[in-house]
């Protein structure tokens, strides 16, 4: 049967527990995922001296063909984006500037530096959103940025950021999409701390003189995030989950969930309810830990199932920004993008074609029986036949047809870049 025909009759199905798939279509395609850019030069940026990668980050492969240009980097996520249903956003960090052969160290830079991108997401239609880099740099070799005992260390991280939020506010005034500027840093200890009460503070102190600054909020929203452990820090981390709900509710910003930054046995997925409670908006970054911060490529998993479910059972489509963070160098990388934000949506459009408001009734009459079965019965309904046709509907490819194009990209583009 065509796509079409299995369309119809996998729509059928849906529509008999009373969910509208044409509603589910309209609210899918409003949604824009944030798809960072690193993904497609292994973290590596454009700097013009460039570092080794630090920061307890690290990028394991060598798959051919990573963008080593702006311009490179620019071609491929086209590429992903014609194979990835909806418009979105690219999430860019500071690294990524384009400086014309000059250094620019990171607390000089300014909204110039990124023209090159937001004329290309103009082009593209696209929105951006920003991070400052607090790793990989000279002045972050020890493993400590914002919370450095070194006022001169911190006051150049502290400028960085400001400027970073400048740059945010830029995207946002020029491309008519609010940016996220999301701050991370990889402060911590390798060993027990003696003190850890200090060096919060002092991240305390940097948060408030970087917020101090003046940016228009309808703009550039500002987030942080949390890391419960890193390379580097594996007994002790700076800016814990607790350190910066506590700072984001306080301060009016948004607290960023990343779902490889908790204890294995803690899901995001729980999190995001609770957190809305008390937050008018919620930042994700979703990323697939394997046994630890590993940042594999998204996958249709229970966890990722469970993230969609939560934010669509919950009204919460424009109320969660959701950006990815994965990065795997052993595979094509266009294809990890493709997988990735593919996926990200697919759990969105599952959620929405639940019948949710029956299932919460269930719930509510303590009816456990019915909504544990038709949880499960849901999970191998049609599912793939209306995704099929969305792909469709939205001018990319269904199914697995997208691998030709990018193998078709590999054998033309990819390579044929030098190592």
């Amino acid at each position: 049967m065509s796509v079409q025909e299995n369309f119809e009759r996998a729509k059928e199905q849906y529509e008999k527990w009373g969910v509208s798939v044409e509603e589910a279509f309209e609210q899918l395609k409003k949604v824009a995922i944030s798809i960072h850019c690193w993904q497609g030069d292994d973290i590596g940026g454009f700097e013009v001296n460039q570092q080794e990668l630090s920061g307890g980050i690290d990028v394991t492969g060598n798959y051919p063909g990573k963008a080593t240009t702006p311009e490179q980097m620019r071609s491929d996520l086209e590429k992903a984006l014609s194979l990835i249903p909806g418009k979105h956003k690219i999430n860019l960090h500071a690294i990524y500037a384009e400086t014309d052969g000059k250094v620019v160290d990171r607390d000089q830079l300014e909204p110039k530096h990124f023209e090159n991108w937001v004329k290309w997401a103009k082009d593209n239609e696209l929105g951006l959103d920003f991070n400052p880099t607090l790793f990989s740099h000279p002045k972050a070799e020890d493993g400590l940025t914002l919370t450095h005992p070194d006022k001169d260390i911190r006051d150049f991280w502290i400028k960085h950021c400001i400027q970073s939020r400048k740059i945010g506010e830029y995207f946002g005034k020029e491309l008519g999409q609010q940016a996220l500027t999301n701050i991370w840093i990889p402060d911590g200890y390798k060993d027990i701390p003696s003190d850890r009460l200090t060096p919060r503070k002092r991240l305390k102190d940097s948060l408030d003189e970087i917020f101090a600054a003046d940016v228009d909020e309808s703009l550039n929203v500002d987030a942080v995030e949390s890391k419960l452990f890193g390379i580097g820090s594996e007994a002790y981390v700076v800016g814990s989950h607790e350190f910066y709900m506590g700072y984001a509710l306080k301060n009016n910003k948004l607290c960023l969930l990343d779902t490889g930054h908790y204890h294995p046995t803690e899901v995001v997925s729980n999190k995001i309810s609770a957190m809305l409670l008390f937050s008018d908006q919620l930042a994700l970054h979703v990323s697939r830990p394997v046994r630890w911060d590993s940042d594999h490529v998204v996958i249709l998993d229970d966890e990722l199932r469970e993230i969609g479910l939560e934010i669509v059972r919950n009204d919460a489509l424009d109320k969660v920004m959701i950006g990815l963070d994965f990065f795997d160098a052993s595979i094509n990388r266009v294809a990890a993008w493709t997988i990735g934000t593919r996926n990200m949506i697919k759990s969105l459009l599952y959620a929405l074609l639940l019948p949710n408001d029956h299932l919460k009734k269930l719930q509510e009459e303590g009816n456990f029986t019915d909504r544990l079965a038709l949880l499960e019965e849901f999970k191998t309904y049609p599912f793939g036949a209306i995704w099929d046709y969305y792909c469709e509907q939205m001018g990319v490819p269904s199914q697995e047809k997208w691998l030709d194009e990018v193998k078709e990209y590999e054998k033309n583009v990819l390579s044929k870049r030098e190592a």
